[in-house]
């Protein structure tokens, strides 16, 4: 199966992390290429993948309604992780785990933004539900800047059963909901082997998700509006618990 990955940032980390099969880069002819068109170019030639200019209406038509900045790489598919080897990267980097587990988000927006995050704080890995769940498509790629490429990401059939196997090795899985139980973010102990689960938005936290934490935390709101976005909400959490734990 091909995909098509598009935006110069999320083509670049793919080309750097070198975990997919490429088949062809294409990039709009006549695009002056430097910057980071001019990286991503030289980065394929470096590998070995065949460049190919063509019309930037062609890039369209491919791509539809997709922001592809002039640049587009037709490759193989995502290669999804599973649990364990999330949890022996934070063994190899000596790290206590730090998981993202993401509970039936469906903006693929959201779904981008929280895994560069995770991503940027260092973590071992972000769990997906298989169902009712946006996909790893090339949109999320495209709103990660590429940080897919670097992670380890785990499609799970079972989200609560995923949350007990982490459990059982010795990972304290934390639920960010604004409930009247839940300890605010910045009070709570999070330096420890620790999976942090954020819920959509609206509904949040699926009841069974809810109960199988062994806490939950939650961000004070002062405002007139009634929740975080969820991307946002779930960024603050994992930066304060990355330099929690870095203290």
């Amino acid at each position: 199966m091909t995909e098509i990955l598009y935006g110069r940032n999320a083509v670049r980390e793919a080309l750097r992390a070198g975990r997919r099969t490429f088949q062809r880069l294409m990039v709009s002819a006549g695009a002056q290429e430097a910057g980071t068109l001019g990286e991503v170019v030289k980065l394929a030639e470096k590998i070995g993948v065949p460049v190919a200019r063509v019309d930037r209406h062609e890039l369209d038509r491919r791509l539809r309604e997709a922001n592809h900045q002039g640049v587009a790489l037709e490759c193989g598919p995502y290669p999804y992780a599973e649990l364990d080897d999330c949890m022996a990267l934070a063994a190899e980097r000596n790290e206590p785990a730090l998981i993202l587990l993401l509970d039936h988000l469906q903006d693929p927006q959201n779904v981008g933004t929280l895994i560069r995050t995770a991503e940027i704080v260092g973590a071992h890995g972000v769990v997906l539900p298989g169902r009712r769940a946006a996909e790893l498509t090339p949109a999320v790629v495209n709103a990660s800047s590429g940080a897919t490429e670097h992670l380890r990401v785990v499609v799970v059939s079972n989200l609560a059963q995923a949350i007990g196997e982490l459990q059982k090795a010795g990972v304290w899985v934390v639920g960010v909901e604004d409930d009247e139980r839940a300890q605010e973010f910045d009070q709570a102990d999070l330096d420890m082997p620790l999976g942090l689960v954020i819920g959509a938005e609206g509904p949040g936290l699926a009841r069974l998700t809810r109960e199988r934490c062994d806490f939950l935390i939650k961000l004070p709101m002062r405002g007139q509006i009634a929740s975080f976005n969820a991307a946002v909400a779930g960024s603050i959490v994992l930066y304060h618990a990355w330099r929690a734990r870095a203290r």
